[in-house]
């Protein structure tokens, strides 16, 4: 964006997503100032440049969220689609090195670039820009990509940052040898907090839902979409709570045994109560 004049002697402008200025006239012409002047404070120009970064903000935020839907769910996401957002800044600092999957299934690359036709420029895990084109791709959840460990370590080679935590996102692997009936996960019970608010406006902070009693986060693992969800202590309760149980349950509300958790719902359940469980309250001389 360029600058805008905002009164005599003034032009200001978005700098980093921050609202700058500088003077056209005297000793400092040209030169950007190093705080915003007084006088410029309530100039219409000035206001109306910071509801427009407050708006780039939201978008941007909306981009990663609707990026990390994708990832978690594993869904085919249209090649144009990608396209078309790509020239989007937002859109791009999301969406760029992520590892994504083509045609085949087995091909992991990071995402580079896209053109107005619909071509993806991609680093295999050879090291090579190749350019693809399938009708779709997928951002795979990282419990699913195979050699994860290898993959990580290519991504640290390269440099790579991702905006949306992918590869590096936190990842627990169900047991092989769970109990036929059994519906619940106890690692991350008796996590104390001070008050239900407390735990509850962490689960918030991290993005879950809290509904009734429950943090939650639904998931969409293969065909169907389960809900995980950890106990948080019931509404309107002043006192210490504890993290409680995790389960999960499907689109039905049944209580789904574990064996029948998905790969996904049953990683990104962990990860919730893991992370709820990380802000309890240590008492000093106690192991965490």
């Amino acid at each position: 964006m360029g600058w805008l004049s905002a009164g005599d002697g003034y032009e200001v402008a978005l700098v980093e997503g921050r609202v700058a200025a500088r003077a056209t006239s005297g000793r400092a012409a040209g030169r950007q100032l190093k705080s915003l002047p007084k006088a410029l404070k309530d100039h219409p120009e000035v206001d109306r440049l910071r509801r427009f970064a407050e708006w780039l903000d939201r978008h941007a935020a909306a981009c990663v969220t609707q990026v990390d839907a994708w990832m978690v769910s594993s869904l085919p996401v249209p090649t144009g689609l990608l396209a078309r957002v790509w020239p989007d800044e937002a859109w791009q600092a999301a969406l760029r090195d992520l590892a994504i999957v083509g045609d085949d299934p087995d091909e992991v690359g990071f995402l580079r670039g896209a053109t107005d036709s619909g071509e993806l420029r991609v680093v295999n895990l050879d090291g090579e820009t190749v350019r693809l084109s399938p009708r779709t791709v997928t951002l795979p959840h990282p419990i699913l990509l195979p050699d994860l460990d290898d993959i990580r370590e290519f991504a640290a080679e390269l440099g790579i940052v991702q905006r949306v935590e992918q590869i590096h996102r936190a990842t627990w692997r169900r047991p092989t040898d769970l109990a036929a009936k059994a519906t619940q996960v106890r690692d991350f019970t008796g996590g104390r907090f001070r008050s239900r608010f407390a735990l509850a406006a962490r689960a918030t902070s991290l993005g879950y839902r809290v509904s009734g009693g429950y943090a939650t986060a639904r998931v969409r693992d293969g065909e169907r979409t389960v809900e995980a969800s950890v106990w948080i202590g019931e509404p309107y309760w002043d006192d210490e709570v504890e993290t409680g149980s995790l389960t999960w349950q499907d689109q039905d509300g049944r209580a789904l045994p574990l064996a029948e958790v998905g790969p996904v719902a049953w990683s990104e359940g962990m990860r919730m109560a893991a992370a709820l469980h990380a802000g309890r309250v240590i008492e000093e001389g106690k192991d965490a």
